[in-house]
């Protein structure tokens, strides 16, 4: 899920090829060939809201840090030896850099996002995290020098309306507590790094494959959270280790497969597949937990997916990916 015009990062390869020769090869791809990024992107989604829902079920067993520490360390048992089996060697220093620097970003991300999940109900955590994208475009302002169109000020307005619509419902309803606000506040916080999660991404999703993202992604997030293991820790629950297992499973597979999609199709082209993620949040949260979605819940989504819409259509001037 990323604006279109955070994703012009610096000129880089991918399997020796340059992006404007991967743009000017495109005419040639099969279209049945074409869409097989957004299958892998919809698959990908689809995996990784499973794996929200199995998360949200080992936090509440076994306590949001303890859980997240596990998912990653499993992840990384999971897929490194795939990796090591293909003998890619090392990373050099400047892929090497982003890997660290994705998978410090994805630590306190996926941390603050699971503590929340264990406060809110599900489909509601996903429906205001889709806030990121729109925070992504200050992002690119401040670090990247990107000017911001009216139109996505304009989007910037629809994504807050839309919180606002969702918080509201909750105080309408007299179920705005201190767990609700402390669930919130670490959400937004979440939505914070998954935005400027997004500058990070797509470049590295070009310069490096699936299989390595996919090891560096868990290995670098576990070992950074280990570190606060003595002041955060706890004996996990053994109830909680199968939903653990599975979300581990689910956390390798559904990053290999946006990793592949993000390498071969535009993040701009990405961005409506990513919304599917809250009605799978929907069943999930029903499914698992009995969660209700509720009105202003849809209402405040509708807004601000309309606005992540807007922020990232194309207006009929823009440049093609390859000028």
């Amino acid at each position: 899920m990323n604006p279109a015009q955070m994703m012009h990062a610096p000129p880089v390869t991918y399997g020796g090829i340059a992006p404007r020769e991967l743009a000017m090869s495109e005419a040639a791809v099969p279209s049945t060939a074409r869409l097989l990024p957004f299958a892998a992107a919809a698959l990908g989604v689809g995996l990784l809201s499973l794996m929200d829902a199995f998360m949200k079920d080992a936090a509440l067993l076994t306590g949001a840090y303890t859980a997240t520490v596990l998912r990653s360390l499993m992840g990384a048992a999971i897929i490194a030896p795939f990796w090591l089996w293909r003998k890619e060697g090392w990373p050099d220093k400047t892929v090497l850099k982003i890997h660290l620097e994705r998978g410090i970003i994805s630590a306190f991300m996926a941390l603050s996002f699971f503590y929340a999940l264990t406060k809110l109900p599900l489909a509601e955590a996903i429906a205001i995290s889709f806030i990121a994208p729109l925070v992504a475009l200050y992002f690119a302002r401040v670090l990247l020098g990107e000017v911001i169109q009216p139109k996505a000020v304009f989007a910037s307005i629809l994504g807050f309306v839309g919180t606002l619509v969702i918080i509201g419902g909750r105080i309408g309803k007299g179920e705005f507590d201190v767990d609700i606000a402390l669930g919130l506040a670490a959400l937004m916080f979440s939505a914070l790094l998954y935005a400027y999660n997004f500058i990070v991404i797509r470049r590295q999703s070009q310069m490096a494959g699936p299989v390595e993202i996919a090891t560096f992604h868990s290995g670098v997030g576990g070992a950074i959270l280990l570190l606060f293991a003595p002041f955060l820790g706890s004996v996990p629950q053994s109830e909680a280790l199968l939903p653990l297992a599975a979300a581990a499973v689910l956390t390798v597979a559904g990053a290999m497969a946006m990793a592949w999609a993000y390498a071969r199709a535009e993040a701009q082209a990405l961005v409506p597949i990513e919304y599917s993620g809250f009605l799978w949040a929907s069943l999930f949260g029903w499914a698992f937990f009995r969660e209700a979605v509720t009105l202003p819940t849809i209402a405040g989504t509708m807004l601000i997916v309309a606005g992540c819409w807007l922020a990232t259509r194309k207006s009929d001037t823009a440049q093609s990916p390859a000028d």
